[in-house]
């Protein structure tokens, strides 16, 4: 309770001899641009949603507390 707890140690191992150019999976993942997609998509948010969401939200607030008989 009143001792301090320790944090993981971070580790990431390189290995000395490898070469991403020659690895099966590597290859394939930069051949059908895995990684890109993904930061992509994230990226791809448009500003249109999210007004139209805050549109429907208000209107639907309006309407709960008697704006629009």
């Amino acid at each position: 309770m009143f001792m301090k707890k320790t944090k993981n140690k971070v580790f990431e191992y390189q290995p000395r001899f490898y070469k991403p150019e020659e690895d099966e999976v590597e290859r394939r993942k930069r051949k059908l641009k895995f990684r890109s997609n993904q930061s992509l998509r994230k990226k791809s948010r448009s500003p249109i949603i999210w007004i139209v969401i805050i549109g429907i939200v208000i209107f639907v607030y309006l309407k709960l507390i008697g704006y629009f008989n």
